[in-house]
């Protein structure tokens, strides 16, 4: 295949220091090639900060090589494997041994043995990532292909290099990340390669927690539709085994001719509504399980139908469950707890009539996730009758309304005069007491009214001219019975 530079345009940072890399293998006298995500990323057109070099050789001492070079002291060596990783200025670049593996039963973890370029690609996971490019001068971005990954990207297809069940079977973690590829690619799976992660899903067991949790962090973080992997994972048989509590969301019951929403598929939409606005991993964590304890709070009223009575409420011991299990940060389970026993205030304060208080206390107990809370309510609804979409999204906009409106009465209320009070004692010759709070309060109101600027110099200046009109209010007022009124503005 003819040269692919194009690819790597001269001006491109990452192509400097790719084919410095490739000098510095001419100089060694060494076979070095760019591998796998690195060269399917630039295909896809998908910004990339990873450098995957190998080496039909000895990659760590390469790797050093490479340090010397870039003047730089860190190499971070993985010798039981052949590999070596060097953080350079946000770019990682990863140098391994050619090499192929073979896989104990009871673990994912690989015997390694060096072998050639080919050897390396095809104990890859998928055919996408099996290119390779020679860096040394002489064939320099040449695409090898051997196993048609090209032509796979090209088809938007998620392939095994080689037998998918023993694929799968040697690496269950693969499983996961075929599913995470599909959807952060938007890509399809290959049938003959489903059908093993199917045959194969039980193996998943010997796979850590946290290197589950990780895969299922990028499929939340997908930019395209989250909800595919999940879907995936459901027609895999995966969900019982990753996110059981999830699984249990599925289903529509009936009875007297009530039915209600298919809560698996309702709140695939949610995660899907709100990756459109956000890409805080939390919001969209949330979205995932806000409305978790749907069936355990699920029953039949007789004539009103499916009611989930509490759900927000009785949601938040699972939630830490499931935070717990995929080892998630506190915060981020304190926060999911939180909007989700919250998600369903705003609506109910769309209503007319309600309270300054009310709008306050969510003002309050939401706290700085405020407007979280507003965009999962939004991305909440997922009615396709476009008249009564556009009912919800006002009744929301009158909540925000109501919420600015409360927090610019609280914000005056909390106003204070630029003149202090032991200021005010000492013009007004007074001792402490409810006189100097009735000035300044008559001060903080002719600054609200517009009536002077909100400055020192002018709160001082109307202070000494009405001082004297003040005082004489204060004490007619003081002699009527009950407490002293409002002043009124000068």
């Amino acid at each position: 295949m003819a040269f692919l530079r194009y690819l790597f345009p001269e001006e491109d940072r990452l192509t400097k220091i790719i084919k410095r890399i490739g000098k510095i293998a001419d100089q060694c006298g060494l076979e070095v090639y760019l591998v796998g995500g690195v060269i399917r990323d630039k295909f896809l057109g998908r910004p990339t900060k990873d450098i995957d070099i190998a080496v039909v050789g000895d990659a760590i001492e390469f790797a050093h090589k490479i340090a010397y070079s870039f003047r730089l002291k860190r190499v971070v060596e993985y010798r039981e494997f052949g590999t070596a990783s060097i953080p350079y200025r946000g770019i990682n670049i990863e140098v391994a041994t050619a090499r192929s593996e073979v896989y104990r039963p009871d673990s994912r973890k690989p015997i390694v043995f060096e072998s050639d370029l080919h050897g390396d690609l095809a104990r890859r996971d998928f055919t996408i990532n099996t290119l390779a490019m020679p860096l040394n001068e002489d064939r320099i971005f040449t695409l090898i292909d051997p196993f048609g990954g090209l032509r796979d990207l090209n088809s938007g297809l998620i392939r095994t290099p080689l037998d998918p069940v023993t694929t799968f079977s040697e690496d269950p973690l693969r499983i996961l990340r075929a599913i995470r590829f599909a959807t952060q690619l938007g890509f399809h799976i290959e049938r003959s390669t489903f059908n093993a992660i199917r045959e194969v899903k039980e193996r998943l067991s010997i796979v850590s927690q946290e290197r589950i949790t990780e895969e299922l962090k990028k499929i939340i973080m997908s930019p395209i539709k989250p909800s595919k992997g999940f879907i995936l994972m459901l027609q895999a048989g995966l969900l019982p085994l990753v996110l059981p509590e999830i699984d249990a969301l599925r289903g529509i019951d009936q009875r007297d001719g009530f039915h209600h929403k298919d809560v698996f598929y309702h709140t695939m939409q949610v995660l899907d509504n709100i990756s459109r606005y956000t890409d805080k991993f939390e919001l969209r964590f949330t979205a995932l399980v806000h409305d978790i304890a749907k069936p355990v709070t699920k029953k039949f009223v007789e004539g009103k139908g499916w009611t989930f009575h509490g759900h927000n409420e009785v949601a938040a011991p699972i939630i830490r469950n499931i935070c717990r299990r995929l080892r998630l940060p506190n915060k981020v389970m304190e926060y999911a707890v939180k909007l989700t026993r919250l998600h369903l205030r705003p609506i109910s304060l769309a209503e007319e009539g309600v309270t300054d208080s009310a709008v306050r206390r969510l003002i309050v107990e939401a706290g700085e996730d405020l407007d979280d809370l507003i965009t999962l309510c939004r991305a909440d609804v997922t009615s396709k009758n476009p008249e009564k979409v556009a009912e919800y999204m006002g009744n929301f906009d009158r909540v925000v309304k109501r919420v600015n409106e409360v927090k610019e009465k609280d914000r005056l209320r909390s106003f204070q005069s630029p003149v202090r009070g032991d200021e005010i004692m000492q013009i007004c010759n007074l001792q402490p007491g409810p006189a100097v709070g009735y000035i300044k309060k008559a001060i903080e109101e002719a600054i609200l009214n517009g009536e002077i600027p909100n400055t020192y110099e002018a709160a001082k200046d109307f202070l000494l001219a009405n001082k004297d009109g003040l005082l004489s209010e204060f004490q007619k007022s003081s002699s009527d019975k009950g407490q002293p009124k409002k002043p009124n503005s000068i």
